[in-house]
C-alpha cells in the first residue's frame, strides 16, 4: 500500500460526529435532561476507556427514549450535516463508488439520513430497537402515524454486533464478501479505528471530535470540519474542474490532512499530480 497507491472502490462513513456533527446518543440525553451522565458515558467508550457493550445498554435505559424521539433524531442530522457531505457522497456515487454507512447509532434516525442522502436502505447499518408497545394510549390506533405509536418507549436493542466492541469490523466483513473491492472506512471515534483491521485503510476524522488515540494511529487523519479530502483519497487521481476534489487537495496540500506514513503521502501525491 505505500508504495503502490491504488484507489478504493467501497467507501464506508461512519455517521456521528463525521457526516454530522452530533451524536444522537447525547441529543436524546439532552432532549430527557441528562445530558453530563450520557455524555460521560459515551466520550468514556469513544476514548476506549470503557467497553462498549458496557455503555450501550447503560445508556437506553438512563435515556429510554420514545419512538418519536428516536424518529427526531434522522431530522437532527440533516440540519447538522457536515456541510460538503452530502455533495461528497454524490460525487462519489456518480464516479461508480459504493457508499455505505456503519453507524453505532440508532437505525430510524441513521436510516432516514442515510436515505436522503442518496443511500439504498440495504447499504445502511445501524442498531435496531424494539419498543413498548403498550406505553402511552397504545389502544388508540386511529391516532397513529402509519400504524405506529410515537409514544412507545424503547424497550431493548437487538444486541448486534454494533453494540460491542469490533463489531463494525464484522459488518464491514460481511458487506466486503457481497461487494468487491479495496475498502476505506472514514470515522472519528475508537469503535472506527478497531475496525481498521476489516478495510485497506482508516482515515480518522478530526473535524467535529479529534481523538488522540484515533489521531495518532489512522493511516490518514482530516483535521478540518471537511469531508472533501476523502475525493482525492478515494478516487487517487486528478479530476480537473472539479471544485469539491480540488478543496480537498488543497487541504492536502496545506497538511490538514496528516498521514501516519511518509511513504503513504508520496504515493498518493505522485497519483495526484501535485
Amino acid at each position: 500500500m505505500l508504495q503502490n497507491y491504488a484507489p478504493f472502490e467501497l467507501i464506508i462513513f461512519d455517521c456521528d460526529s463525521t457526516l454530522s456533527t452530533v451524536e444522537g446518543i447525547d441529543e436524546l440525553a439532552r432532549w430527557a435532561g441528562k445530558e453530563a451522565e450520557v455524555a460521560d458515558l459515551t466520550n468514556r467508550a469513544m476514548n476506549g476507556e470503557l467497553l462498549l457493550e458496557a455503555v450501550y445498554s447503560r445508556r437506553l435505559e438512563l435515556l429510554n427514549p420514545t419512538r418519536e424521539q428516536v424518529q427526531r433524531l434522522g431530522q437532527l442530522y440533516r440540519e447538522t450535516m457536515i456541510p460538503d457531505a452530502a455533495q461528497v457522497i454524490a460525487t462519489l456515487r456518480e464516479l461508480g463508488r459504493k457508499v455505505f454507512i456503519v453507524s453505532g447509532g440508532l437505525a430510524a434516525g441513521v436510516r432516514e439520513f442515510g436515505v436522503w442522502l442518496g443511500l439504498p436502505e440495504e447499504h445502511i447499518f445501524a442498531v435496531e430497537v424494539e419498543y413498548n408497545q403498550l406505553a402511552g394510549n397504545w389502544w388508540e390506533t386511529w391516532k397513529h402515524p402509519a400504524g405506529r405509536n410515537l409514544a412507545e418507549a424503547v424497550l431493548a436493542h437487538d444486541g448486534g454486533p454494533l453494540t460491542i466492541g469490533r463489531g463494525k469490523a464484522d459488518i464491514i466483513r460481511n458487506l466486503r464478501r457481497q461487494h468487491r473491492g479495496r475498502a476505506m472506512l472514514i470515522g472519528d471515534g475508537i469503535s472506527d479505528l478497531e475496525a481498521s483491521e476489516a478495510v485497506d485503510m482508516f482515515v480518522g476524522f478530526g473535524g467535529v471530535v479529534s481523538r488522540e488515540k484515533v489521531r495518532a494511529e489512522a493511516d490518514v487523519f482530516i483535521h478540518p470540519a471537511s469531508l472533501a479530502p476523502v475525493l482525492p483519497l478515494a478516487l487517487a487521481r486528478p479530476l480537473p474542474g472539479h471544485a469539491l476534489f480540488n478543496h480537498g487537495v488543497a487541504h492536502i496540500k496545506q497538511n490538514l490532512v496528516s498521514f501516519r506514513y511518509q511513504e503513504l503521502a508520496v504515493a498518493l501525491k505522485s497519483k495526484l499530480l501535485i
